[in-house]
């Protein structure tokens, strides 16, 4: 495809995800002793196009050269491995294996039916009708050692406003006296624009128009955002304790406010559009190239109202090209996992592409700038999970989806291509399972590799026009892995508290499972709104094996207000973060114990670090007839002590009754269960204090809890030390056994 405007998918995770978070909520992940074979495809494609080859390295050390003719549909062997090793025999005067033939840099010629490869240093052709090798001087050409990306026209730099400079070289703008003046470069003249700036509200950040008649300056009022201050008891160079202190908003906090200004040089005229004041995230503008019109996003404090505003300088007139409201979060903070972002100017300054909920599922919708109308692309009960390309010549978008087929588990990732106009929808991949797919050189045809927690990768070629099957490539084979004992976890729905949306997880046994036994529940819980968690794709490892080898039956959860399902879904976290889903997982726990008699309800205890932290906490104070144990490590235990980013994204602005109802603070008079919190003393994401005043209250409602504060360490569960404690914790407390004296003589 050629001409495409590509979007790539390198989002950042929040700072709630750290390395810290995946490793606590996955668990260690050792390889199991047995090997697995056939799960992955390295293709190499022909120069012409028309096929492409492979090695399949198998049990025993063996491997097998597999040929695909593209035009054909046809996946067999690539010749005679016996034939040829005898025929490699014969030429080199050593030994060659058919099962282990040693080859590189294969190339076909189908219609000669000629192979060339490389074996030990040297170069041979091989006649596929008679297996009479020649001995090359120098390699074949065109041996293609990486697939050639086509090459598309530049697309033209968008402008970039200068911030002092005008674009045709003769004025400076400046900032004194908090007033904006431009001052020509050539010569004396000096025009001071504005006479309202003072402390306080000063003019900062002018920026000039493309045709440098117009300016823009914000009248910024400073924010009130305050310290938080972390102490190190005990630095590696020795001496006294340090003080280590940073800006740090919190919910409610007063954040910088900033006021457009508009002028027109040539008529020396200020003006004040009416567009408000901008007290959320600094503002991004975007002029048009003739110069006329000034373009910004605008989100609400709050995340309820998102819009895009243009301010005609030749009127002076503002509209809104996009305004949405919602009754609950506009999803604008932390970015969606989409790989694109919610507004794409697309070439020509006349058309959006715009990703919204506002039909209840986040789809794509397509804006006309000038009439400000929009028209949805995608449709239907599913999510738009990432957007790969959006191809503006031929007018179409690729993108990754989830939830679209019925009866599959809908956090599955499918990939599919629809038209600009909604027409041409396309599905590029169809089996049961979470979708990785490689593109031919040529982008007709995909290699689609799929699996599940349940199912090991399978591959197919796929067709880019159609999505339909041309023919199945591979299988994994688990054969050894399975002969170790090794088993897949479980992957596990029950219906939530609707009654109707179906919860998801997975269970994960010991593996020296016995049915006829109890076994006690672990779950590991991270239900921060900007994702989803339960792991979809294999793996030979054992994500959990740390606690499963211990006797832990270990689950893990997506209940309701975590993201990648309908909104509906999604809003049962807004301004309700204790909820954390509890009534869903608690449901599904009761149908895993209702299905498997081994499940041990009466004994689940619950473990999580940052959100994580607050929610394995919340499980005791608010759900403490279920749920029995906690360890949380460096929780957010009061959403108005942690970043205002985060929480007012999901609880809202202005901080109010609804943060206290949510806090783990507020409620430690609740407590019931067994509780241990451990947090690091540098904690740079969580504020440590935000447990330490977890513990003050649970002091003062007389709860029995531990604490462990960690010196030196930052955002995680405490290091070896904290991993020591969790474990001893969780089996004294469930399994019964009593922690043996670690500081007995050795």
């Amino acid at each position: 495809m050629k001409n495409t405007h590509r979007i790539f998918n390198a989002l950042l995770r929040p700072l709630e995800l750290t390395s810290f978070i995946t490793a606590l909520l996955l668990g260690s992940m050792p390889m199991a002793h047995g090997n697995v074979y056939k799960n992955r495809i390295t293709p190499q494609w022909s120069a012409d196009d028309t096929h492409f080859w492979y090695r399949n390295d198998l049990a025993k050390g063996e491997r097998e050269f597999v040929l695909v003719d593209l035009k054909k549909g046809l996946r067999e062997r690539a010749f005679d491995h016996q034939r040829l090793a005898k025929a490699l025999a014969d030429a080199d005067g050593g030994a060659f294996q058919a099962e282990n033939l040693p080859l590189d840099d294969l190339k076909f010629d189908l219609a000669k039916k000629v192979v060339t490869f490389r074996a030990k240093g040297s170069y041979f052709r091989c006649p596929l009708q008679t297996y009479q090798l020649t001995k090359l001087e120098k390699p074949p050409e065109n041996i293609r050692d990486a697939p050639k990306k086509p090459k598309g026209k530049s697309e033209p730099k968008p402008y970039r406003a200068s911030r002092n400079t005008s674009p045709n070289g003769k004025w400076r703008a400046s900032i004194q006296n908090h007033n904006l003046f431009v001052k020509a470069i050539e010569g004396d003249e000096t025009i001071q624009l504005t006479k309202d700036g003072a402390a306080g509200n000063s003019y900062q950040e002018p920026y000039w128009a493309p045709t440098s008649n117009n300016l823009v300056a914000f009248r910024v009022q400073p924010g009130e955002v305050r310290e938080v201050h972390l102490i190190e008891s005990s630095p590696k160079e020795g001496g006294r304790a340090k003080l280590h202190t940073r800006k740090y908003p919190l919910p409610g906090d007063k954040f910088p406010t900033h006021e457009l200004n508009w002028f027109d040089l040539a008529k020396r005229v200020q003006q004040k559009p009416e567009v408000g004041l901008i007290d959320f995230r600094g503002p991004n503008l975007r002029w048009t190239p003739d110069g006329r019109h000034l373009r910004y996003e605008k989100i609400d404090r709050g995340h309820q109202r998102f819009r895009i505003i243009e301010i005609d300088t030749l009127t002076g007139k503002s509209r809104n090209i996009i305004d949405e409201v919602s009754k609950t979060f506009i999803w604008t903070e932390h970015a969606q996992p989409t790989g694109v972002p919610r507004v794409n100017w697309l070439k020509g300054n006349k058309e959006i592409v715009y990703l919204s909920e506002q039909d209840g599922w986040r789809h794509l919708y397509l804006v006309d700038i000038a009439s400000g109308t929009s028209k949805q692309i995608t449709k239907g009960e599913f999510v738009v999970r990432y957007v790969d390309q959006i191809d503006e010549e031929n007018r179409q978008i690729w993108f990754r989806g989830s939830g679209r087929i019925k009866g599959q588990d809908p956090y599955l990732i499918h990939y599919y291509r629809i038209n600009f106009d909604g027409s041409g929808f396309t599905a590029l991949t169809e089996g049961n399972g979470y979708h990785k797919i490689h593109y031919s050189p040529d982008h007709r045809f995909i290699i689609d590799s799929y699996s599940r927690i349940d199912l090991p990768p399978v591959h197919e070629l796929r067709r880019v026009a159609d999505g339909r099957l041309v023919c199945k490539l591979e299988e994994t084979d688990l054969a050894e892995l399975k002969a170790t004992g090794w088993e897949s976890p479980e992957v596990f729905s029950a219906l939530g508290r609707d009654g109707k949306t179906r919860i998801w997880g997975l269970i994960s046994r010991p593996h020296d499972f016995d049915p006829n036994k109890k076994y006690p529940v672990l779950e590991a819980i991270y239900a921060g709104p900007h994702d989803s968690y339960v792991p979809k794709q294999w793996s030979a490892g054992n994500r959990y094996s740390s606690w499963t080898e211990m006797g832990f039956v270990v689950v893990k959860i997506d209940g309701m207000g975590t993201a990648n399902r309908s909104k509906a879904f999604h809003d049962v976290c807004w301004q309700n973060l204790k909820d954390a889903g509890f009534p869903d997982r608690i449901l599904w726990h009761q149908a895993v114990a209702e299905k498997h008699s081994w499940y041990d309800i009466s004994r689940v205890g619950i473990y999580g670090g940052s959100a994580g932290g607050q929610s394995s906490t919340g499980a005791l104070l608010f759900h403490p007839d279920f749920y029995k144990v906690a360890v949380s490590s460096c929780g957010c235990h009061d959403n108005r002590m942690d970043k205002a980013s985060w929480n007012e994204q999901w609880m809202g602005y202005p901080v109010g009754p609804h943060y206290a109802a949510s806090s783990n603070i507020d409620n430690a008079h609740r407590l019931r269960g067994k509780l241990l919190l451990i947090v690091g003393e540098l904690d740079n994401n969580v504020p440590p204090e935000s447990t330490l005043r977890l513990a003050a209250a649970l002091n003062k409602a007389n709860r029995d809890y531990d604490l462990i504060v960690v010196p030196g360490a930052g955002h995680g569960g405490g290091g070896r030390h904290g991993d020591r404690r969790r474990k001893d914790f969780f089996r004294e407390h469930l399994l019964g056994i009593t922690p043996p004296n670690h500081n007995a003589a050795q």
